[in-house]
This record gives C-alpha cells, sequence and structure tokens, in this order.
C-alpha cells in the first residue's frame, strides 16, 4: 500500500510539472510612452489627507504591450494622440504627449491591426486617449467605466454596436485564458477599475493602473478625493498588498517616474 501511494505520488508530481511545462505561454512586457502630465498641486489632488508634500509635480503616463505567444495586449492607450506638440493646459493639471502608441509599435515592426485585446485599467482621458486607433482588437474594459464613457467624446465608440468584441468587467479577466495575464478587479478608484498581473518567466509583474498613483501615496494608501468609494479603495489596496506579497511579485505604479527603471528600455522586452 505504501508503495502504490508512494507510486501515485510520483506519477502525480510528474503529470502536474510536464503539464506546466506544456502549458507555460510565452510572455513579453514591454513599457510605451502615452505622455506626462503635470499635477499643479500634487497633494491636495491625490491626498484626501493631505499627506504628501505641497506644490506641483510630474508624473508619467505609461502604457504597457504584452507578448502572449503570438497575441498581444495594449494595456491602457494613454493621452489623446491629438496633444503631440499642442500640451493641453487646466486649472488642475498640464497635459502633454511626445509619441504615439502606433509610432512605437513600428519600433517592433507591429501595427495597429497586430492588437488583439486592448484593456483599460479605467476610463480616465488619461488612459483611454488612443483607444479607438485599435478598432479590430478586443476591449476589456470594467462595466461601470465602459458605461460611464459613453457620451459625445466617447473613446469606447468603436465597440458601441451590437455584437461589439467587448468584455465588461465586474471581477477578474484570464485574459488568454492560462492564467498567465489577468486584468484584477480593484473597484473604488472608478467603479471597476482594474490592474493587471503578467507572469513572466523571470517572475509576476504587477501593474497597478491608478490604484496608487507615486511611491509616496502607496506608502501612505493615499487615496485621491475623486475616488469613487474611498472604502473600496481600500479594500483594493489590502487586496493588491497581499497578491503582490503572497506572489512575490514586482510592482510597477503606472504614474511613477522612478519605476520605469523596473522595466527594460523600450525597445527591449521584459521576459
Amino acid at each position: 500500500m505504501i508503495k502504490w501511494l508512494a507510486a501515485a505520488a510520483a506519477a502525480l508530481a510528474l503529470a502536474t510539472s510536464a503539464n506546466a511545462q506544456v502549458q507555460a505561454p510565452e510572455v513579453e512586457l514591454w513599457r510605451l510612452d502615452c505622455g506626462t502630465l503635470t499635477i499643479k498641486e500634487f497633494n491636495s489632488f491625490f491626498f484626501d489627507t493631505l499627506e504628501a508634500k505641497p506644490g506641483p509635480r510630474d508624473v508619467v503616463n505609461s502604457c504597457y504591450l504584452v507578448r502572449h505567444q503570438d497575441q498581444y495586449l495594449l494595456w491602457d492607450s494613454g493621452l489623446p494622440a491629438a496633444l503631440i506638440g499642442k500640451p493641453n493646459e487646466s486649472p488642475l493639471l498640464i497635459a502633454s504627449m511626445t509619441t504615439t502608441i502606433a509610432d512605437q509599435l513600428k519600433q517592433l515592426n507591429l501595427t495597429p491591426a497586430d492588437i488583439d485585446v486592448v484593456g483599460i485599467s479605467h476610463g480616465h482621458f488619461d488612459h483611454t486617449g488612443q483607444a479607438a486607433a485599435f478598432p479590430g482588437a478586443r476591449l476589456v474594459v470594467g462595466k461601470g467605466d465602459f458605461a460611464g464613457a459613453a457620451g459625445e467624446s466617447d473613446p469606447f465608440g468603436p465597440w458601441r454596436a451590437a455584437g461589439a468584441n467587448v468584455t465588461q468587467a465586474t471581477g477578474d479577466v484570464d485574459i488568454f485564458g492560462d492564467g498567465s495575464v489577468v486584468a484584477i478587479h480593484l473597484p473604488g478608484h472608478t467603479p471597476n477599475h482594474l490592474a493587471l498581473r503578467v507572469n513572466l518567466a523571470s517572475g509576476p509583474v504587477l501593474l497597478s493602473g491608478d490604484l496608487y498613483h507615486s511611491t509616496e501615496s502607496r506608502a501612505l494608501k493615499g487615496i485621491p478625493p475623486f475616488n469613487t468609494s474611498r472604502a473600496d479603495t481600500l479594500a483594493a489596496i489590502d487586496r493588491f498588498e497581499r497578491l503582490a506579497k503572497s506572489q512575490n511579485a514586482k510592482v510597477i505604479i503606472q504614474h511613477e517616474p522612478a519605476d520605469i527603471a523596473k522595466l527594460p528600455a523600450f525597445p527591449q522586452a521584459a521576459r
């Protein structure tokens, strides 16, 4: 009986190992430049507790490209391309652009038609600005964010028709169906805000969306006053941090300039 159990355990271990090897997909990750934001009063804009240093601060606007075998996911679509050479200033911020996603894809010998999935962390303008340049892709976006973006300047126009290829998330979304790239449902910043986990061969990476806007906001659990729910944001922070710890994941805050260096400089990819 003991020998049988030992043999069964060994067989199960071998089968599990072989299955894992067969299923492990090739995954690569690139950081794309999707603009810059100058926040005129960083403290009051991002901290409802006013715990940060006052005054202006620049943040980056990062998008990401994921290759999963022969498919490509664009995560967030940055500021509108119309801002190139024409920065837009409001009482709260200055938004500027120097290049488009399409121009950066050219450096990888890709075109917008090669993008299979566009994933959007949430519906704010600095994350949706170039989404419509990829009308042939499947759209993955939070349900509440998709609904809230409808209107005159709808960034999701290509996906409004009946039968459009759009996934309106109200929970986690396994993008490619094998657990390697998963949109994590973390509501609070917006109704159905999403982060992204990318399992690279070198280890998992967690892209924050706008759960955090800086290293400081992560350390202090800073919450912007315009978030849709303070309580949901705190719950999302708790889940995100527990995921990061349990999986020993590399956390990348998408708006944090210092976190650009956590991935290879474009056009090199993380693997």
